[in-house]
């Protein structure tokens, strides 16, 4: 009758839509928590008159949910899916599985890559003399073939155990608690370049002294 798709960061994040109209037996597919069944357990009631039920699962690939969405079953999914950029890792991490370019590349060998995709963005970018000239739509493929890079080098050193898109991604938010502490602190007035400056210099001189 029903299948639900949760997102596998946050499984326990269950849609409201679950609350109304969704009836037992309950059933998953096996990589779904113990404590997503205790709380879908506890406020799932009322039975499937066709005893079909609800089918939970955070993998829309997984055999029983497509034979669900084949006999055109309702679906309420997470709206955290539609993340794109975890939809993005996703696909680097199974070209990484399953390509052998991929497969063959190293941090080195990716760089003459990322040189051309830079230069091809700042092509873009220099052949407009305002920003409203730009070609918006040319700007966003370029702008993502330069994402692809950063993807393929944080899969990598996934892979390696040692670091992440998320470890890159806190490397960005600490730069700037430490350079622009304004942006942290409440503040909402303008502040001035002389201002950001001093404190950009200032960070960066914390920074260099912790090592």
């Amino acid at each position: 009758m029903t299948v639900l798709l949760l997102d596998p960061r946050w499984p326990e994040q269950i849609p409201l839509e679950v609350f109304s109209g969704v009836y037992g037996p309950v059933s998953y597919t096996e990589e779904v928590p113990v404590s997503v069944r205790w709380t879908l357990g506890d406020i799932i009631s009322g039975t499937d008159p066709v005893g079909q039920g609800l089918l939970v699962s955070t993998n829309e690939a997984d055999q029983r949910v497509l034979d669900r969405l084949d006999r055109g079953e309702r679906v309420i999914a997470a709206r955290s899916r539609d993340d794109q950029l975890h939809i993005a890792r996703q696909v680097m991490q199974r070209a990484r599985d399953i390509g052998e370019f991929e497969l063959l590349q190293t941090h080195k060998t990716l760089v003459p890559y990322l040189r051309e995709e830079v230069a091809e963005l700042a092509d873009v970018i220099e052949s407009a003399d305002t920003n409203s000239d730009i070609d918006d739509g040319q700007l966003v493929r370029e702008l993502g073939d330069v994402l692809l890079q950063l993807l393929f080098h944080a899969e990598l050193g996934r892979r390696r155990q040692a670091f992440s898109l998320d470890d890159v991604a806190a490397s960005f938010i600490a730069k700037m608690r430490s350079r622009a502490p304004y942006l942290f602190d409440g503040t909402s007035t303008v502040v001035s370049q002389e201002e950001q400056d001093r404190l950009w210099a200032e960070g960066k001189r914390a920074e260099q002294a912790r090592g």
